[in-house]
């Protein structure tokens, strides 16, 4: 709650809302051999997401309470990836973030691997696997870019910006990020750690993942793919389009047959990351906007809905869905706030999720790059898309709340959501709201 604080008094106070340019900069030397620097700074993109990892990590510790078993190694795992995060955001300096980046895999890694379901070796090991595999692609592009055409390695961000590499290698370059950045945001081929690691872990460490490590691919696909390397991007981006719209309607359908609630809502969330991918490669200011404000309403609404099935399994100690049914009665209140999250997810309008959605279909349909049937057929498949996504989302609903089933069974006494419960879930929910009107 302090770092918090700390960091909403800083953006309050010491941050410029109309200065483009990097502030509030940390710049010491740090290892001579390499010219290694300790650079952070902040600008207007990694100004949503420091904030959100701060809101986010706050009330995921204190959704943690019932973790009893090594609680203090617990809470320390959740504040070292808490600044891994903030570091991967806020570092101006390539091989820092990289470190940074690797930096966060660790906690995530213990933290499955101790407090997670039945099969949580299984996947904390599949996690592992892909994401350090992922990592070895974004050193050998961090390593590329910053050797490249100098003597002495230049792996500063605003030197590196301005550098301009033959188009092969610029496309090498993009491809080497791309795949380290498509297993963290998971792009389709490369999604499949995500629902197993879902399913598996402890709900607090779900609202991490599901806010915040997400982010951090989609925040290194701007910061760097776009930044460093805008030739491959124009090149590469109607391909990133095309792979977001069949990324939306396949995770929409097959999150249609999960039988397991946490693995239902994480194909959700992969559904969601496909609109980030569509503004990021509809280039235009609109559609780039809308992939920002969706990472933030995203990270709102995936950790709120996996913090209230986490909840309720604590309560009924069932996870698949067709094991559920009449939850409604014994637990009204967790059974509003789920209703309304997930209307929030699937985009009614005064909620954000929607704001996001429509900026990013404006943002295509305004793009002077693309010629008009492409721009009317991806539209269309989006649309479908948006139709998919209250079919599963209210059939879940359905599915936990609603019928008999539980109500008449003997241990049909179950506790409601108490204060701290409706605390988080309030919470979370004004921004939602707020960012929505």
């Amino acid at each position: 709650m302090l770092e918090l604080l700390l960091t909403t008094y800083a953006f309050c106070y010491h941050f410029q809302l109309d200065d483009p340019l990097i502030q509030l900069v940390e710049d010491y030397k740090w290892i001579n051999f390499f010219d290694f620097r300790w650079k952070l700074g902040i600008d207007g993109l990694s100004l949503g997401p420091v904030l959100l990892t701060g809101f986010i990590t706050t009330l995921a510790t204190l959704a943690a309470w019932p973790v009893t078993r090594d609680s203090r190694l617990f809470h320390f795992l959740m504040l070292a990836m808490y600044s891994g995060q903030i570091g991967s955001f806020s570092s101006r300096y390539l091989l820092l973030f990289f470190i940074m980046w690797e930096l966060e895999l660790i906690p995530v890694y213990l933290l499955l691997s101790m407090w997670g379901g039945k099969k949580r070796l299984y996947s904390a090991t599949k996690f592992i696997l892909y994401t350090a595999g992922g990592s070895i692609f974004l050193l050998m592009g961090v390593l590329g870019v910053g050797l490249y055409g100098s003597n002495e390695p230049t792996l500063n961000f605003e030197t590196s910006v301005n550098q301009s590499y033959p188009v092969a290698l610029e496309i090498i370059f993009y491809i080497g990020f791309l795949i380290a950045f498509a297993v963290k945001l998971p792009i389709l081929p490369l999604h499949t750690w995500l629902p197993d690691t879902h399913g598996e872990a402890h709900y607090s460490t779900c609202m991490l993942l599901a806010g915040i490590l997400l982010k951090m691919g989609v925040y290194g696909l701007i910061r760097i793919n776009m930044e460093l390397l805008p030739h491959a991007h124009s090149i590469f981006s109607p391909w990133l389009m095309v792979v977001g719209t069949i990324q939306i309607i396949y995770a929409a359908s097959t999150s249609l047959g999960q039988r397991n609630l946490k693995k239902r809502i994480a194909y959700s969330s992969v559904s969601h990351m496909g609109f980030i991918l569509i503004g990021i490669a509809s280039i235009t200011d609109t559609g780039l906007n809308g992939a920002i404000l969706q990472i933030i309403s995203h990270g709102f609404i995936g950790a709120a809905l996996f913090f209230l099935a986490g909840t309720s399994y604590d309560r009924i100690r069932l996870v698949y869905l067709d094991e559920m049914g009449g939850v409604a009665i014994p637990m009204p209140k967790i059974f509003t706030m789920f209703s309304s999250f997930s209307m929030a997810s699937l985009a009614l309008p005064g909620m954000s999720g929607f704001v996001a959605e429509v900026l990013v279909f404006l943002g295509i349909i305004t793009s002077q790059k693309y010629l008009l049937m492409p721009k009317i057929a991806i539209t269309f498949v989006m649309a479908i898309g948006m139709i998919l996504t209250p079919i599963y989302l209210l059939s879940m609903s359905r599915q936990i709340f609603y019928g008999y089933k539980l109500f008449n069974t003997p241990n049909s006494y179950v506790f409601d959501s108490g204060p701290r419960e409706l605390f988080v879930s309030i919470s979370i929910f004004i921004p939602v709201i707020g960012i929505g009107m």
